[in-house]
């Protein structure tokens, strides 16, 4: 049976998200930026939270768990980096890259994808076709490199590239609208962005996410994915580099726009 998927807008511009197993009555929680809005959408639904999931350490990612915690009846198992534990919440379940576990009744690949902090993790519910990325690969970007290094991000993006076509993102933020007006300062004439930022721009007015996105849409449009790509080279003057310096040149112009 398909898991339903629900999208939870916290803080600013922060998403968590409820993975839920209708036949299991099992339900996961991916990042926990706050509390409120977590407790209401599971309140609403009349489920029982069974698990969370944390990508990375960073506060608007963790912080909501001690107050979610207290909202609960009974406490979900806790899901994280064994990599970052001493820098999360106390986990249950240490993860490994390459480890493959059951959630909510449903085999989870788990990728290492440190870059933007060392230790984050995404996980990769292959049956579903739903890849929970936190802060690493994000709709038409990227995460901001804090702690990792460019190579160590374009390795990481590199494990998730590769994933099938029909594959729905879920990254940690709404950060699309900018991205793309990145996108667009690199490729002004794309036809694909241009048509992109419209449809983003109609969602955001209806005050809906723009997320998820199929990867097979962000290979085509993410100037982070399309570091190999000749147009994508041509466009920096970088028609000979190879795509680790492309993609350390697209990073370094995102910081200073």
């Amino acid at each position: 049976m398909a898991l339903d998927l629900i999208t939870i807008p916290c803080l600013s511009d922060n998403y968590a998200f409820l993975i839920h197993n209708p036949a299991t009555g099992d339900t996961a929680l991916v990042d926990v930026p706050e509390a409120a809005p977590i407790l209401a959408a599971l309140s609403t639904r009349g489920w029982c939270l069974t698990d969370v999931l944390l990508t990375h350490h960073h506060w608007d990612h963790v912080d909501g768990l001690p107050d979610l915690l207290a909202g609960l009846t009974d406490r979900p198992r806790i899901w994280g980096a064994g990599a970052d534990a001493h820098r999360l919440p106390p986990l249950d379940h240490a993860l490994a890259d390459g480890q493959t576990v059951t959630i909510c009744g449903e085999e989870v690949q788990i990728f290492d994808v440190s870059g933007h902090t060392l230790g984050h993790i995404a996980f990769h519910f292959p049956t579903t076709q739903a890849l929970f990325s936190g802060d690493s690969l994000m709709v038409m970007g990227c995460g901001r490199l804090f702690e990792g290094t460019p190579a160590q991000m374009w390795a990481s993006l590199q494990k998730l590239a590769p994933l099938p076509d029909a594959t729905l993102l879920f990254s940690g933020h709404e950060y699309t609208a900018s991205n793309i007006r990145f996108a667009l300062s690199l490729e002004p004439e794309n036809p694909q962005l241009i048509l992109l930022a419209e449809r983003a721009a109609d969602l955001r007015k209806a005050g809906k996410p723009t997320l998820p996105t199929e990867l097979a849409q962000e290979r085509k449009t993410n100037p982070f994915l399309r570091a190999p790509n000749p147009d994508m080279k041509a466009a920096l003057g970088m028609a000979h580099a190879a795509p680790v310096d492309v993609f350390t040149e697209i990073r370094a112009r995102k910081d200073k726009f």
